[in-house]
């Protein structure tokens, strides 16, 4: 086994592995159980490896001087906390959750805000965590995930090389894999900075994946071409839908070209050793001048 791989469950991850791909349904759900398992199907569909969801504690996650701030949502107008438990979903729904994409025959996690997310999310033994971009800085939910002993995804949007070395200290490196992000929804390509993906293999000596906001799939398959060992892309039933994410999300049919064209990409990237195939001996023959 390649030092640079870690066990998701029955998957490895990293060097001379499948591309690891997840479907980001986070909130795109809108609370409403049916659409996420609308999503899991086109994950399932695409060929995902995994889908992957958001777990919050409201009152921590949401900051004092926002939490009474009303906005206009589907369900009418209510408060910023109010809106936060909405879309949220408890133990019944992820259980629900469980048993669908147990069924189905993929794997899922979440993205925990919080310690206590952490606790709760344990019930279900999942396979890995996932730390978002902007939790890459909060001391205690490190400390709290590397207790778990479980894999932990790190994404490294909004942060510069310190506090990415600084996280790193903090979790297990023998069972963590990076995601290089811009944290911009969508995220224009200039700003995309793809080159970080071997500037991150290099320094940390970790498998690195990639995790992308921005509209469209090419930028994607560039990253693949660069290294990624694992590709995140959100997921939606229609960028139309109410909803923050759902812009810089792909829809169904983009979700399973991107899987599709992803294994094609990995076909085609070859193991780098010069070999005179047998489909080309007959060109050889032809067009040759001289057998040398």
């Amino acid at each position: 086994m390649s030092t640079n791989t870690v066990q998701i469950g029955n998957r490895l991850v990293g060097d001379n592995q499948p591309c690891y791909v997840i479907a980001e349904i986070g909130i795109n759900h809108n609370g409403d159980l049916g659409i996420a398992k609308k999503l899991i199907d086109v994950a399932v569909l695409s060929g995902c490896d995994a889908v992957k969801f958001q777990k919050r504690t409201p009152e921590l996650c949401v900051p004092p001087e926002q939490r009474s701030l009303t906005r206009e949502t589907p369900w009418g107008i209510m408060t910023y906390l109010e809106y936060r438990h909405k879309v949220e979903f408890g133990a019944k729904e992820y259980a629900v959750i469980n048993d669908y994409c147990r069924d189905k025959g993929i794997q899922w996690f979440v993205s925990p805000w919080d310690a206590p997310s952490v606790d709760f999310m344990e019930q279900f033994d999942p396979v890995c965590y996932k730390v978002a971009s902007a939790s890459l800085t909060d001391n205690e939910l490190l400390s709290r995930l590397r207790e778990t002993g479980r894999p932990v995804i790190l994404s490294t949007g909004m942060s510069t090389m310190e506090q990415i070395r600084t996280a790193v200290k903090l979790v297990d490196r023998r069972q963590l894999v990076l995601t290089h992000t811009t944290s911009a929804y969508p995220c224009k390509p200039e700003e995309l900075n793809l080159r970080m993906i071997p500037t991150l293999i290099d320094e940390f000596e970790v498998p690195v994946g990639y995790s992308g906001h921005e509209v469209g799939l090419q930028t994607t398959y560039a990253a693949v071409v660069l290294g990624a060992c694992c590709v995140e892309r959100h997921i939606t039933l229609d960028r139309a839908m109410w909803g923050s994410d759902q812009a810089a999300s792909i829809e169904p049919s983009g979700f399973m070209r991107l899987v599709r064209d992803i294994r094609t990409i990995e076909s085609a990237l070859g193991d780098g050793k010069k070999v005179v195939y047998a489909s080309e001996v007959p060109s050889m023959k032809k067009l040759r001048r001289s057998a040398a």
